[in-house]
């Protein structure tokens, strides 16, 4: 996971690249294997969350996610994602 979170004026923009295969129910099937994506997708900063957004199947591939918030330099910005089969993953990043 690439994590970019910049401020400017007390905004904070945040660019977050996730490596995921994102194997739908078709994909998977053709492939023989058992489908897996990203489920859940929340960003805390500051102990308050700043984003959060429940996906399905039909996010594209290594998906990259922008978003903006209400923020300030040195703040440490938590990325974590969920997938179908349970699996929790998270990254942390300071805010410059």
């Amino acid at each position: 996971m690439k994590i970019k979170a910049k401020e400017k004026d007390g905004i904070v923009k945040a660019k977050v690249g996730i490596s995921q295969d994102m194997l739908t129910y078709d994909q998977a099937k053709k492939k023989g294997k058992e489908a897996n994506f990203i489920t859940h997708i929340t960003a805390t900063a500051g102990g308050k969350v700043v984003y959060d957004a429940s996906t399905s199947q039909f996010l594209s591939k290594n998906p990259l996610i922008k978003f903006q918030f209400a923020g300030k330099k040195g703040d440490e910005l938590k990325i974590t994602y969920t997938q179908l089969k349970g699996e929790t993953f998270f990254d942390s990043k300071k805010i410059k």
